[in-house]
């Protein structure tokens, strides 16, 4: 083999070990999981919003944004329920640009993962312990899910991911939503299979063992748009896309159909401001439909303490330094726009 292996990575019980949750942290989790599942299952009309930075690449700005979400929260309660992004890993093969905290935690030295393992983990426990908020991360790569497991109240898994079996087998052991983008081709049928998939029990081999899975009733749709054969960005949250996925559902025997719109990346053409503008067309679309509105659980919004995007070392507090996201005054005038119009 051609490659040169480094330091033996801490397994997950003894990361858990080193920040483990408390009684009051537990408690926090378990009230949220069951929110959030009451929206999935219909018994609550509430929205979700899984809103925050396209990558948590610094630990004080990110405490510092959910922070600001928490009296937002408080005032939008009856209407939203708010998931922040804390997303830890991005997905980059090519060499270039920034891979997330687990990768680096601080992007201006080399990668260390072992350092970024304990960094992810300790940033979304900061999270639950100081502002009451349980987050959401992408699963860039299973394996690692065991160091996270007892801590995110929602999971995504990626448009490059979603066909991966072993990401569709990881899915169907877990406890928590877990959104199936569909892929940057814009195939729903990879998306829907995916679903089924991560509905149904399984066993398979994972981190060495021999494991069984019950199945996630919660796993759910993401649409993030779609690049056709040009290269070209296409957006599918249009009525007619919601429809179809509509009609998917129905042909399949899903459980707790559910949508969430991804109002960034293809769906947006990756431009933040676009992303208010997006939401209120989907909203006007369960307000003309029943079907949408009883598939609509709603949205992911790229969002952080300033507008845009800065290179890595860019130096500016609180400013995204890989996709550009929506600023921080921008985001809760949204939230509320969101709310007022429920």
């Amino acid at each position: 083999m051609n490659m040169q292996f480094g330091k033996r990575l801490a397994i997950p019980a003894e990361v858990k070990e080193m920040y483990p949750m408390t009684g009051k942290m537990m408690d926090i989790f378990e009230k949220r999981r069951i929110e959030i599942e009451d929206v999935f299952t219909g018994k609550s009309n509430r929205l979700i919003l899984v809103i925050g930075p396209c990558s948590a690449d610094n630990e004080e700005s990110v405490i510092d944004y959910i922070t600001r979400l928490r009296d937002v929260q408080d005032d939008v309660k009856e209407k939203i329920l708010i998931i922040p992004r804390i997303y830890t890993n991005k997905p980059r093969t090519t060499g270039d640009g920034y891979k997330g905290l687990l990768h680096q935690p601080d992007p201006m030295e080399k990668p260390d993962m072992y350092k970024g393992i304990i960094a992810t983990r300790r940033l979304h426990m900061r999270a639950i312990n100081e502002t009451g908020f349980s987050c959401a991360d992408e699963m860039l790569y299973p394996e690692n899910y065991q160091y996270l497991d007892d801590l995110l109240a929602y999971v995504a898994i990626g448009a490059r991911s979603v066909e991966d079996q072993q990401h569709r087998l990881t899915a169907s052991g877990m406890d928590v939503p877990v959104g199936m983008k569909n892929p940057t081709s814009g195939d729903y049928a990879v998306m829907m299979n995916a679903i089924l998939a991560a509905q149904h029990p399984h066993t398979f081999i994972y981190r060495g063992w021999e494991v069984h899975s019950e199945g996630d009733p919660f796993a759910h749709a993401i649409l993030r748009g779609l690049t056709n054969k040009h290269g070209q960005n296409m957006p599918n949250y249009h009525y007619e896309d919601l429809i179809r996925l509509w009609e998917f559902y129905q042909e399949r025997e899903l459980r707790n159909p559910a949508v969430i719109v991804d109002t960034n990346h293809s769906n947006s053409n990756k431009n933040p401001f676009e992303q208010p503008r997006i939401i209120m067309d989907v909203l006007n679309s369960a307000k003309h439909d029943e079907r949408v509105k009883s598939l609509l659980k709603g949205f992911m919004v790229e969002s952080y303490i300033e507008d845009g995007n800065q290179p890595v070392g860019g130096g500016v507090y609180g400013k995204s330094i890989t996709d550009p996201c929506l600023g921080w005054d921008k985001s809760k005038d949204l939230i509320y726009r969101i709310a007022d119009a429920l």
